[in-house]
């Protein structure tokens, strides 16, 4: 069994290895892109452009991208970017002005056979001081309803975890509980199928896989709290599972093309280290998410609704107090209204939008055993968007946030206020 020392200097000799690679993999990217540019007529060049804001079923989201293909090679490449200024305070107190570079996203995709492709998606965050492949599988295309994907796959939670492209969203900011109840974007190595169906206006699509998952860090951590999202800053869930058990994820979606978009779906599996060399260490406790989210647009208004709401049930050990939550619960609505579509500024089909996102979280469920009070640990947010699209991959964003956070004592909440500008595209 290795010493501590040797899992310490091993998981840093990783984590300094995948830097160095993904770094690499970047610098190949854009050298051989510029090469190829500079070596051939422009006209080899093409954009397969897609209207990334109307799109089949979530599920699609994953190829339902602008990519740059060059000429007859099987590659193509695409990604988007974003970048913010804010100025946000809480309880009267503020950082300024801040400028911010959340994240560059490149994707390469290839056709490598007659139904084989591949796609994978690089993230780099808060100006390259976080790298990350968030997607990189192959797909083997047997039947529309019979398909197979293996790799680096995204978790079909909800409908938020696969379809987070900034681009595609008129707020500068994740849904907080896709990020901070839900580890969005959370992917792992795994195997699954998928499938999908028409039938005239309707849609069926379904996904379930087996996939690396989650580890003690969810109620073991810095937050002091139950913390779904501790599991994404485990680079190690790629190569082994805590458990020795997978995390299965499944989701089943139909959609109307009159009506909209519901998917229900489902994350389960046990996420401690309950056994270490065949020695039992401590019972199985597992982690339940179920989710449901739903989409539609309404005729004549073309006012776009998108929902999400997730249940999460966690086994916490006895030993712990009620400061660890073992049911939290959280959602967002989003509504976006255009009020303007028509030539603006010298773009063509340019849409102006008003848009507001309602959120609500609690990390704590429940009431107290000694007391019966509720427990806290709680917040709601609201806010207030103006979106201007030139095109439909590209959006300039300005967005208000009022938000009230309770602690798990229920003392007076927290208000935080602030404005939030940014742009996000894709290239």
């Amino acid at each position: 069994m290795r010493t501590l020392y040797q899992r310490l200097r091993s998981k840093k000799l990783q984590q300094y290895c995948f830097k160095i690679i993904i770094q690499s993999f970047f610098i190949f990217c854009l050298l051989a892109f510029n090469f190829s540019y500079s070596q051939i007529d422009s006209t080899l060049l093409k954009r397969v452009s897609r209207d990334t804001v109307k799109q089949g079923m979530n599920m699609d989201a994953v190829y339902n991208r602008p990519f740059l293909g060059l000429g007859k090679s099987p590659v193509s490449i695409g990604g988007y970017m974003e970048a913010n200024w804010q100025h946000i305070g809480t309880n009267g107190v503020s950082e300024g002005h801040q400028f911010q570079f959340r994240r560059m996203t490149l994707f390469v995709a290839s056709g490598i056979g007659k139904r084989i492709k591949f796609l994978s998606e690089i993230e780099l965050e808060e100006g390259g001081k976080e790298l990350g492949i968030e997607f990189a599988a192959i797909d083997f295309e047997f039947h529309s309803l019979l398909n197979l994907r293996g790799g680096i796959i995204m978790n079909p939670i909800g409908a938020f975890n696969q379809n987070h492209d900034g681009p595609k969203w008129e707020f500068t900011d994740r849904p907080i509980s896709a990020t901070q109840l839900l580890p969005a974007t959370w992917s792992n190595t795994g195997f699954g199928l998928y499938g999908k169906q028409y039938s005239k206006n309707w849609m069926f699509g379904y996904e379930l896989y087996l996939s690396g998952g989650f580890d003690n860090s969810i109620i073991a951590n810095t937050q002091n709290k139950t913390f779904l999202p501790e599991a994404k800053k485990n680079p190690e869930r790629f190569e082994e599972i805590a458990s020795g058990l997978p995390l299965f994820t499944g989701k089943m979606a139909v959609k109307n093309k009159k009506i909209g978009e519901l998917g229900l779906s489902y994350m389960g599996g046990v996420y401690n280290t309950f056994q270490e060399d065949g020695i039992v260490l401590d019972e199985k406790r597992r982690v339940d998410v179920f989710a449901i989210d739903f989409n539609s647009t309404l005729p004549k208004l073309n006012t776009f609704i998108t929902a999400e709401w997730v249940n999460i049930f966690v086994q916490v050990p006895t030993t712990y107090t009620q400061q660890f939550g073992n049911r939290q619960q959280g959602g967002f609505i989003d509504i976006v209204q255009p009020v303007l579509r028509r030539k603006m500024l010298g773009w063509e089909k340019a849409v102006l939008n008003i848009a507001c996102r309602f959120e609500y979280v609690d990390w704590n469920v429940g009431t107290f055993k000694s007391t019966g009070g509720n427990i806290g640990d709680q917040l709601w947010s609201v806010m207030p968007a103006i979106s201007f699209r030139p095109n439909v991959q590209t959006v300039f964003r300005f967005n208000y946030r009022y938000m009230q956070q309770k602690d798990i004592l229920n003392n007076p909440p927290s208000l935080t206020g602030g404005f939030i500008a940014g742009l996000s595209t894709y290239f």
